[in-house]
């Protein structure tokens, strides 16, 4: 089994009986390999965007727990010495899990965006929560305006938003 089929297959067991979190994160890992490979990523930068769109969330079920919430700010919080647990028992150096561990404690920080793969979780991300959130009109075009930066996020977004 590949790497990233061994970091979904933990994810699922992870959320194992919510098909509601292990369906989204399937659909923002799906939306960010398609941006990612789009936009040219490197191997490197492909596989980080790749593992951190499969593992984004995981710091929900701990911000429930703590604080009864699944804002942002917790699970920016709880999410990555949980992935960080996931991610060392596989292939990945302690460079890209440093990398992925950061997105994921960064990933719902729209200010200051650096970097191809923190720019796409985000797109990725958003392309999704648009839907399941059932976000307004007005919401969704100020997204776009203010979050979409790439060019294939960017056209994905507007055929099925826009």
């Amino acid at each position: 089994m590949n790497t990233i089929n061994s970091v979904i297959e933990k994810m699922m067991d992870y959320y194992k009986g919510d098909p509601k979190r292990i369906q989204h994160f399937i659909k923002v890992y799906q939306f960010g390999k398609l941006i990612g490979e789009e936009e040219g990523l490197d191997a490197r930068k492909q596989r980080i965007l790749e593992t951190a769109c499969v593992v984004h969330d995981i710091g929900i079920k701990a911000s429930e727990e703590k604080y009864n919430s699944s804002a942002g700010n917790y699970q920016e919080l709880e999410g990555p010495p949980i992935a960080r647990d996931l991610l060392v028992s596989l292939d990945y150096s302690p460079e890209e899990i440093d990398r992925i561990c950061w997105l994921v404690g960064h990933h719902h920080t729209y200010k200051n965006i650096e970097g191809e793969d923190y720019q796409i979780l985000v797109e990725a991300d958003f392309l999704v929560n648009a839907w399941e959130d059932g976000m307004s009109r007005e919401t969704v075009e100020n997204v776009r305006k203010k979050i979409f930066a790439t060019a294939t996020g960017i056209r994905m977004f507007e055929t099925m938003y826009m």
